[in-house]
């Protein structure tokens, strides 16, 4: 299971997996261009929080799904 969390319109983007360990981060270059490392950094950080939100969801519905299957 994994989760792409995004921030600043897509300029940052960030892939967890479902023990929360960082497979993938992507930077767009413009915002390393414009040298904002301030900027930058909260990026990061709201894409990282926003993966960790998506796949804490994930993680809840296929515990819904499993308890829940065959069950009308």
């Amino acid at each position: 299971m994994t989760a792409v969390g995004s921030s600043g319109a897509g300029l940052v983007e960030v892939t967890i997996n479902g023990d929360m360990q960082v497979q993938e981060l992507h930077i767009n270059p413009v915002i390393i261009e414009k040298d904002q490392k301030d900027m930058m950094e909260v990026l990061i950080q709201s894409a990282f929080n926003d993966a960790i939100q998506k796949i804490k969801a994930n993680m809840e519905d296929a515990v819904k799904r499993s308890i829940t299957q065959g069950v009308n």
